[in-house]
């Protein structure tokens, strides 16, 4: 039996595995950037505007009455206690309604699977994949994305910040509209279409946004049926 995340990876984006860097493992998809490269991380605003660029895009992504998937992926050596010190940690506080918590479905694989590629037994990591359907309603949305924001910096809201030597990565899926949300840090966001006329509108609105390095892969899928795109930038 396949978890929901299985079936609608495989129904609607040919079986992809969900794992960074995403923009790279399909296509339509947009990569934005979160952070003003030409601010230093020492700037009070440097943060500010990655949030706010950060909970913009996911209020274009998700509306209340979306049906979503809240995906969490602990990835931490197969001797971590790190679930056993707190588990469920990030869905108890982030998740407004604690006994939707009992919904809450585990999946643990290796790291060699998630990165597809073949890994020494040394260095063997297990991914603790957490999923709970869910809607934009039921979760302290915009709290989350500031803790991911500030997950590579010394901040209360950091997620693993007592165990450093483990990663997380969180996934947003909006099942009713076929796209996947992944703020993968204060650097940027990765979004995912099943079909390139769902997420044209975030290509539109918010173009000044794209990271320039993947620019021009990205103009090439939007402008694939039409050839003469306006230009749009966002600030």
């Amino acid at each position: 039996m396949k978890y929901p995340l299985q079936a609608f990876l495989a129904n609607n984006f040919d079986g992809i595995i969900l794992s960074p860097a995403l923009f790279y493992s399909w296509e339509p998809g947009i990569r934005f950037e979160i952070s003003d490269p030409a601010l230093s991380f020492h700037d009070p605003n440097f943060m500010v505007q990655a949030h706010h660029r950060a909970v913009t895009l996911f209020n274009e992504v998700f509306d209340e009455k979306d049906e979503l998937l809240l995906v969490t992926d602990i990835v931490a050596r197969p001797t971590s206690t790190i679930l056993q010190q707190k588990p469920l940690n990030l869905y108890r506080k982030y998740v407004k309604d604690k006994r939707s918590l009992y919904q809450l479905q585990l999946e643990t694989f290796s790291y060699g699977k998630y990165m597809e590629e073949e890994l020494d037994e040394e260095d063997a990591m297990a991914v603790h994949r957490f999923s709970l359907k869910c809607q934009k309603t039921d979760l302290r949305f915009v709290q989350l994305l500031q803790a991911i924001c500030y997950e590579d910096f010394n901040h209360p809201t950091t997620i693993l910040k007592n165990n450093p030597e483990s990663g997380i990565e969180v996934y947003f899926i909006n099942l009713s509209k076929k796209l996947i949300f992944h703020l993968y840090d204060d650097r940027g966001c990765d979004v995912l279409a099943a079909n390139t006329e769902n997420i044209r509108i975030l290509y539109e609105q918010y173009n000044g946004w794209i990271l320039d390095c993947d620019r021009q892969e990205i103009d090439a899928v939007f402008q694939r049926d039409s050839p003469e795109f306006p230009e749009y930038s966002k600030k």
